[in-house]
């Protein structure tokens, strides 16, 4: 066998493997819920295995069923529509031509005083957007119309509901080689030869990775790129101290350390901060009440991928400071998307002045030390989770919609999706639960509208706004808006811990006492030790790169 580092050809590779499917990633059943936590749809088509959509709750009737006989009305999509618009309830009216500068570090125009957008000082910066890698990894919905109803059953979910980093492996070197180094097939291209750690991008700039939506901000393109390098380590580390040299037998050890690794990060550190300790521990201590999927035959429910989970929504800040020397030695601060600057593309624009994706230049990669804890003093807040949403996710670049279609309201195309999919309203979902509801004088503001909506509330609106009322007592704070209320926690702390215990390629399943073993051994392994083990943390891409920190 070779030895670390020999190349062998292609042709050599794939026949070391056999047949083509042998280190394919994601070929694990996605089939749907058992029957007793998911049934069918009213119109009797059966549960059984397949890549659908489905539901925690079918026997909810849809949030609009409450507001009007002929449930949902030209009026509801109006109401919708204009509770999502710019300027609108949700919208918090961010001072964006104060600049992204100051919307960081002005106390008068940075959303905390008076707390128009607070900040959340129980997150750092990075969490969102660890959270929306999280999302691209295991839910994608390519096919339904917004505003339309749809059943769940019959939409196809263009994501394994797993964390298996399909967006990152493909389906492996064999069957989509296009994303591995050609000069040493087990390992991933990365753009630059590293360098930035840019993602692999074709002469129209566009990203060269089996998720595109990985590329719609600086912030989660740098975060695929550390996936990357972090898996590339993985197989410096399987060859030089496993002492594996088949590159079947070490494909597979660097996959198994990185989604490993990125597991321990979901359950033990992103998971208590998105619903909040005391959550975690019931679903974890006393087992699921609601989503309890069978061992390698988990679906991705609507009321989780449509509602629930897109809480990160009210985390996204206006603007970030990306790096620290990116921009001719000083920082690189920068809107998450300017409406100013509308729909750009390269090779038109080369360099826009915000953090869209999409886009190569010495100054567009990301400082982590912004984005999470390296011990430095020099990271940010998310926002606090509520009803208030920052104002650039209003006017989107169509860029970053898959379907590149209007609304570009990020709030109009939630509420929307709250028809497509039937939803249930949050009230109704607290009643099955047992647990304290939202009241009308809680969600007065939606009165004005005439149709109900106080009394049956859309599912997303339901759990962004409880988020900020229901107190957070577990983590010692009186009010809300550090993590999620009762709803939306149940619903979002319990899909994550049913999909991790439902694979069968997961520690959580297969090895439960294992702790990570890479960068930080031990129970204390952290996103920092990951970005460290990458080499894209400050230390190591200062030693590096001096000229950019």
């Amino acid at each position: 066998m070779a030895g670390p580092g020999v190349r062998r050809s292609r042709r050599w590779f794939l026949k070391s493997l056999g047949l083509g499917t042998a280190v394919a990633v994601g070929s694990g059943p996605a089939g749907l819920l058992t029957k007793d936590v998911l049934a069918g749809p009213a119109d009797g088509a059966t549960t059984g295995s397949s890549p659908n959509f489905g539901r925690i709750f079918p026997s909810l009737r849809p949030f609009f069923n409450a507001l009007h006989p002929s449930g949902t009305t030209d009026q509801l999509q109006t109401a919708l529509i204009d509770i999502g618009k710019p300027g609108g309830l949700l919208d918090a009216n961010d001072q964006l031509s104060a600049g992204p500068v100051a919307l960081i570090t002005d106390p008068a125009v940075n959303g905390n005083n008076p707390p128009t957008n607070p900040d959340n000082p129980t997150h750092t910066a990075g969490t969102t957007f660890f959270g929306q890698f999280m999302d691209h990894d295991m839910t994608f919905d390519a096919g339904s119309t917004l505003g339309v109803p749809t059943s769940p059953f019959t939409a196809v979910n263009s994501r394994n509901p797993y964390f298996d980093l399909d967006s990152v492996y493909g389906q492996g070197p064999v069957a989509t080689p296009q994303f591995y180094d050609p000069t040493d097939f087990v390992k991933l291209s990365i753009g630059f030869g590293g360098l930035f750690e840019d993602l692999p991008r074709d002469s129209n700039n566009t990203a060269i990775i089996p998720e595109f939506r990985n590329d719609e901000n600086m912030m989660i393109a740098g975060l695929h790129c550390a996936f990357i390098l972090f898996h590339n380590k993985a197989v410096d580390y399987a060859r030089s101290v496993e002492h594996l040299t088949d590159p079947t037998a070490v494909f597979q050890e660097a996959r198994r350390l990185t989604l490993w690794h990125y597991h321990w990060l979901i359950l033990k550190e992103l998971l208590p901060l998105f619903i909040g300790p005391a959550m975690l521990s019931d679903i974890l201590t006393n087992g699921p009440m609601f989503y309890k999927p069978a061992l390698g035959q988990a679906v991705m429910p609507v009321e989780f991928q449509g509602a629930c989970y897109r809480f990160g929504h009210s985390m996204v800040r206006p603007s970030y400071r990306a790096n620290l020397k990116g921009e001719n030695g000083n920082p690189f601060f920068g809107l998450v998307f300017d409406p100013q600057i509308g729909n750009v593309s390269y090779p038109s624009v080369t360099d826009p002045n915000d953090l869209r994706g999409g886009f190569r230049a010495p100054r567009r990669f990301i400082g982590w030390q912004t984005f999470f804890d390296f011990a430095d003093g020099q990271i940010k807040r998310n926002k606090q989770i509520d009803a208030k949403i920052s104002t650039p996710l209003f006017q989107l670049p169509l860029g970053t919609i898959p379907t590149h279609q209007a609304p570009i309201a990020l709030p109009q195309r939630n509420l929307l999706r709250q028809v497509t999919w039937s939803m249930p309203a949050g009230q109704d979902i607290a009643r099955v639960m047992d647990v304290e509801a939202l009241t009308p004088s809680d969600l007065s503001e939606l009165r004005t509208y005439g149709l109900g909506l106080e009394k049956s509330t859309p599912l997303w609106y339901y759990a962004i706004k409880e988020a900020g009322l229901m107190p957070c007592t577990d983590i010692g704070k009186s009010t809300g808006g550090f993590h999620l209320g009762p709803v939306g926690g149940r619903i979002v702390g319990e899909v994550i811990v049913g999909l991790l215990k439902s694979d069968p390629n997961s520690w959580v399943y297969s090895q439960p006492g294992w702790t990570p073993t890479l960068q930080n051994p031990g129970p204390g392994f952290k996103i920092v030790d990951f970005l460290t083990f990458a080499g894209v943390d400050p230390t190591t891409r200062h030693a590096e790169q001096p000229s950019f920190a």
